[in-house]
């Protein structure tokens, strides 16, 4: 058996569909990273939902956005981790378990370069916004468990894409509300960081797959030294 037989963290009938909302995906970061960069007031686009430097939610529906806010937080996050490789381990889907770490790495490691790269502030010149990482974040994390759903149950190309994209769009468009609303991005910061997890996570899985399998048919491919065959050998050696 070959690791070949291992279902796989990135269904192949969602590889071509999600490669290409990946591409489109990474293209609007790209630019809106160029628009952006250097900025530290809000933009056309973003005055058209909320000015983002004011207090725009008020209670309770403000403490739904810190609810939301703290996922994303490293307390919060660290346990939304803990709990998703606690499932993938449970249902016996190691791929999965390592992609939810590799991939949470990859979406707010390259959030944070690009912040890095882009310059755009909000609030002082400390505090750099572009892209959201509170959003990359739990857009990653949904997106990774509903590759995870969709491959146990096992869904289509068309319903396994749209499921995924929904569960992508639902988790992003829940912490980007939290973060507009309290002040924290910009709405372009918002869709840049949504759209940096639906860039990275489907490379990281084709990724995982890739290294899971070589390793995988490297060691079914190594000779089973069984011990029948050393006590042969041994007989072997003993003749004069």
């Amino acid at each position: 058996m070959t690791g070949r037989s291992v279902p796989a963290v990135l269904p192949p009938s969602l590889r071509a569909g999600l490669g290409l909302v990946a591409a489109l995906a990474a293209l609007v970061v790209v630019v809106l990273g160029a628009m952006y960069a250097g900025h530290s007031r809000p933009g056309t686009v973003d005055r058209w939902f909320v000015d983002p430097t004011a207090d725009s939610v008020r209670p309770p529906w403000r403490h739904v956005a810190l609810a939301t806010d703290f996922l994303g937080e490293p307390a919060g996050a660290a346990m939304l981790v803990v709990a998703a490789v606690t499932g993938c381990l449970l249902l016996r889907r190691p791929r999965a378990a390592v992609l939810v770490v590799v991939g949470v790495c990859m979406a707010v490691g390259t959030t944070s370069l690009i912040k890095s790269l882009v310059g755009r502030t909000i609030h002082g010149d400390g505090n750099l916004s572009y892209p959201s990482g509170h959003t990359a974040f739990l857009t990653a994390l949904a997106l990774m468990l509903a590759l995870l759903a969709t491959g146990r149950l096992g869904l289509g190309r068309t319903a396994g894409t749209l499921f995924v994209l929904a569960a992508a769009l639902a988790a992003g468009a829940a912490m980007g509300w939290a973060q507009v609303a309290l002040s924290a991005h910009y709405p372009t910061d918002v869709l840049g960081g949504w759209c940096t997890a639906l860039a990275v996570i489907p490379a990281t899985a084709w990724l995982v797959d890739r290294i899971a399998d070589r390793i995988a048919d490297r060691i079914a491919d190594r000779p089973v030294d069984r011990p029948v065959d050393r006590v042969a050998d041994a007989g072997r050696q003993e003749r004069p």
